[in-house]
């Protein structure tokens, strides 16, 4: 059985042993960074988007249908000789096939691929019934040996090595194995494996769609296993969650353009079976096989009918979620979820596994929006992450001291602002020079020392907003709010002065609308949804967005939230729904402002060639799906942009990310700052705050050479160069 820590002390002990795995390290970061090219090959002249808005739609469609698709596909299935079978749970499901099992005389079963039998422990289930099982899928088959569960949906054993696996083999066989003859290694499974379906008097298999109008089902692999499993045996069991369920076989082939691509990068997988009733078997009754099909339920016709959490049921388990997800690249499956892994497995863990299973893990989330970017059914992934979050804290009553502190806080504007204000004075004995803090205050922890941390300002930009604002602009071409978020308002205010700098000139009249306050997103990632939607309420009085012809920020945190979270928080209000979404229609950053709506001229600029890496803030190249315009902008201003590794994969700040999970967030830093000195540039560039903090914290602790600026300060300094 999988063991997942139900504390936060006792998971962050073992993320902390995953970060002592060099092997997993390596292997995990070769395959994250081959795994965005091979996708974007296998989906060359396809309109993803298109695609995916296809699939969502199609799958949404289904899921409150499952019950009578079922009714369908059960007439159609059985009137082809198969016997179909519901269990309401894990544990209904393997009674039944242990029955159909002795029913039927079996000794040796063998197994194909199946995350649904993983969810249910089946085969913990049989054996401790006295059967003997056999997993054939090579990783499967490995792991089983091993007594693991997998740690990918579709490359159960990818945290392997090979010496581990020689090891493995050579204790079951008996024969030493060469570590480095993968081939041989190979042979051996074939030769165990062979004997194994020879022996089985019965198959297990999954299933990737049950298609309703002809009962067939359709199983898609890599290996030939699948169809052994399927077709030597007497008897054949299929165990499908009523989620693969399907109208027609248009809607399967549909999602087989693009399973296979999303997974592994192929244009299509090696095997796709489809099974029509009871096939052709002389050993079996009549000389035809046996065959099962159980549906499994445990929750999903719950869960189907919630109107938050039902999109869940559209994953077809491609694992791609995994394959982009910063967090696992650092630690794994085994870590990073329960039975079911990645972004996909933190949420379905609570549905079907329990909330103690999902207590822990569900934290572990950088809110970067990787899986959500690379989703096939277009799942919005980390949404659902903070919901299972504040449903658990909601569930289990008791909300943790910084929770309260917190929502204390930010619901009071003047006071959050005046403490604010107040640390700067209490930091003053702690001040070095170039702003950051001489060492780390008593409640921080040693783990906390990966980077150094900034001072709070001496003055926040609000209280030198009307001098710096000056002169007013005239018969203005563009009337603009500026939100400027916390750390510019009160750590980074320079960012705000550079941006006044390179908009003069350029017709802009820029408004700082005092009452605003935090954008909230620090509350919804704790699960304060409620002091998320007040913020949202005061943001939205101090800023109508009737009244502007932009809504422009520096921070892309700031911007997704508004973006991602206040359509949400407030669809349920009359009104304040509208200026939710008016709001988002004119929200801006900083560099798709520059370049699309003033469209800067390269003459501005005097060219300095200054050698510059970029890091595009998950919040922004993803959240605002802004791409292009930041490296463009850096381009008309006179920089040379130098390419990094994963520029686009997240710095490990994530807001109170780093403050939980300070041994991932240091990994991350590390490895992205490393990205960005092998580029050989001076200064690293991004277009958030909050990565600012981070990337110039970390390259101060490792006494690095280069500057770390906002895009709006590089923006500004070229600007003054000008003849």
């Amino acid at each position: 059985m999988i063991n997942t820590p139900h504390d936060d002390d006792k998971y962050k002990s073992r993320l902390r042993n995953a970060l002592q795995n060099k092997f997993l390290g390596i292997t995990l970061d070769n395959f994250a960074t081959a795994y965005p090219t091979s996708r974007a090959n296998a989906f060359a002249g396809m309109d993803i988007e298109a695609l995916v808005d296809e699939i969502a739609r199609g799958k949404d469609a289904v899921i409150p249908c499952f019950e009578e698709l079922f009714a369908a596909f059960k007439t159609n299935a059985e009137a082809a000789g198969v016997k179909v079978h519901v269990a309401r749970t894990a544990r209904e499901a393997n009674e039944i096939i242990a029955a159909i099992a002795r029913k039927n005389q079996v000794k040796r079963i063998v197994k194909g691929k199946s995350m649904t039998a993983e969810e249910t422990f089946l085969n913990d289930h049989l054996e401790r019934e006295g059967f003997i099982v056999t997993e054939t899928d090579l990783g499967e088959w490995i792991i089983q040996l091993r007594h693991e569960g997998p740690s990918h949906m579709v490359m159960p054993a990818i945290h392997l090595s090979r010496h581990e696996v020689a090891e493995l083999f050579t204790r079951v066989t008996g024969e030493s194995q060469d570590p480095d003859d993968i081939n041989g290694m190979v042979k051996v499974a074939r030769r165990e494996l062979r004997q194994a379906f020879l022996e089985a008097d019965m198959g297990i298999s999954g299933a990737n769609f049950a298609i309703a109008e002809s009962g067939a089902i359709g199983i898609v692999t890599n290996e030939g296993n699948g169809r052994l499993v399927t077709t030597m045996p007497r008897v054949h069991v299929a165990l499908i969650g009523f989620d693969k369920l399907l109208p027609d076989l248009e809607s399967a082939l549909r999602i087989l353009r693009v399973l296979p691509r999303n997974a592994t990068g192929q244009a299509i997988s090696t095997y796709v079976t489809w099974i029509t009733g009871a096939n052709e078997c002389r050993p079996g009754p009549d000389g035809r096989k046996e065959m099962h099909i159980v549906f499994l339920d445990n929750g999903r016709l719950a869960l189907a009918k919630d109107p938050v959490f039902s999109q869940a049921l559209r994953c077809i388990r491609c694992g791609a979620c995994a394959n982009v997800c910063p967090i696992y690249r650092l630690v794994g499956g085994h870590n990073y979820g329960h039975v079911y892994i990645g972004a996909i497995g933190l949420i379905l863990t609570y549905f079907y596994h329990g909330r103690e299973n999902a207590r822990a893990i569900v934290k572990n989330c950088l809110n970067c929006q990787s899986c959500k970017a690379v989703c096939p059914t277009g799942i919005d992934l980390p949404h659902l992450i903070k919901e299972v979050h504040r449903t658990v804290l909601e569930v289990e009553g008791e909300k943790p001291l910084k929770n309260r502190l917190l929502s204390r806080l930010l619901k009071d504007r003047k006071l959050f602002h005046t403490l604010l204000r107040r640390a700067y004075l209490a930091q003053r004995p702690f001040l070095e020079e170039k702003g950051f803090i001489r060492h780390l205050p008593l409640f921080f922890s040693h783990e906390h020392s990966f980077r150094s941390l900034p001072a709070i300002a001496a003055t926040p930009l609000r209280d030198m907003w009307d001098i710096l604002n000056q002169p007013i602009v005239r018969n203005p071409k563009y009337r603009v709010a500026l939100f400027g978020g916390c750390l510019v308002d009160f750590v980074y205010p320079e960012q705000a002065k550079s941006l006044i700098e390179v908009l003069r000139g350029h017709g802009v009249q820029l408004e700082y609308p005092m009452e605003q306050s935090c954008c909230g997103l620090p509350a919804k990632m704790t699960g304060e949804d409620e002091t998320a939607r007040d913020l949202a309420v005061r943001n939205i009085e101090a800023m109508d967005p009737a009244s502007y012809d932009y809504i422009l920020t520096l921070c892309a945190s700031c911007g997704s939230h508004f973006k991602e979270n206040y359509p949400k928080l407030l669809a349920d209000k009359p009104g304040l729904g509208v200026k939710a979404q008016q709001l988002v229609d004119k929200l801006i950053d900083f560099s798709s402002f520059m370049v699309n709506v003033l469209k800067v001229d390269p003459e501005l600029f005097c060219g300095s060639g200054k050698k510059v890496a970029y890091h595009a803030p998950c919040h922004l190249c993803r959240g605002l799906g802004v791409k292009k315009e930041p490296r463009e902008l850096l381009k008309i201003s006179g920089v040379e942009y130098v390419p990094a590794k994963d520029e686009e994969v997240c710095c490990g700040f994530a807001g109170s990310f780093s403050m939980e999970f300070p041994m991932l967030s240091a990994e991350l830093l590390k490895r992205k700052l490393n990205n960005m000195e092998i580029t050989g540039a001076e200064l690293l560039v991004t277009d958030c705050p909050g990565c600012v903090l981070q990337l110039r914290g970390g390259m101060k602790k490792r006494k690095g050479k280069m500057q770390v600026k906002h895009i709006a300060e590089v923006v500004a300094e070229e600007q003054k160069r000008k003849k």
